[in-house]
């Protein structure tokens, strides 16, 4: 870890989150993102790899921090990925938006919505309507509070993580928390 200081995380990983992975988890991982950042695209395909190699001993968790100043679809697709989870396709909308980031106009957002077989007229009604948009304001906010000013941004185990988006720096900062926790014996 670099000297930049340490941050921690605000708001602690409940009920309300996307999670995915076992709660039982050592160490959970939790990123801030935005689906029309490169960056957060770059660092989607990383922790899928990083995930993989490490199985279940990381509960990974996804908050929105849209930067629409920046990226002006940012906003919508978090709306999007909010009105896919209302119908239980959270991670499947999630990993869509990532996989084709360069599309996140609302008439793609449509289509993709209809490749993961939902009810497209209470999904559309939900985008219309903003009804998740108080939702991704909580989770910016909760950012906001955590140190967040740019994206992706990670905390592990409550605390931010400083160093590289790669699969070799996140996994050895992963593996290292880990064995600071001490092990239960059976």
């Amino acid at each position: 870890m670099s000297n930049q200081g340490k941050s921690s995380l605000a708001l602690p990983v409940g009920s309300r989150d996307h999670m995915l992975g076992s709660k039982d988890a050592l160490i959970t991982l939790v990123e801030y993102g935005d689906y029309e950042c490169p960056h957060c695209k770059a660092a989607h395909e990383v922790l899928k790899r990083v995930l993989g190699e490490l199985g279940g001993k990381v509960l990974f968790v996804f908050r929105h921090f849209p930067i629409s100043t920046v990226h002006p679809n940012a906003k919508t697709a978090a709306e999007a990925a909010e009105a896919a989870a209302s119908q239980g396709r959270f991670w499947e909308m999630h990993n869509i938006l990532f996989e084709n980031q360069d599309s996140l106009d609302i008439d793609s957002i449509k289509r993709y919505a209809t490749t993961l077989n939902m009810n497209l007229q209470r999904f559309e009604k939900e985008l219309l309507e903003h009804v998740h948009s108080q939702r991704v304001r909580e989770d910016f906010m909760s950012g906001v509070r955590s140190g967040v000013n740019g994206t992706p941004t990670f905390f592990i185990n409550g605390t931010r993580y400083w160093g590289a988006i790669t699969v070799d720096s996140l996994t050895k900062a992963l593996e290292g928390v880990l064995k600071t926790i001490p092990t239960r014996k059976e």
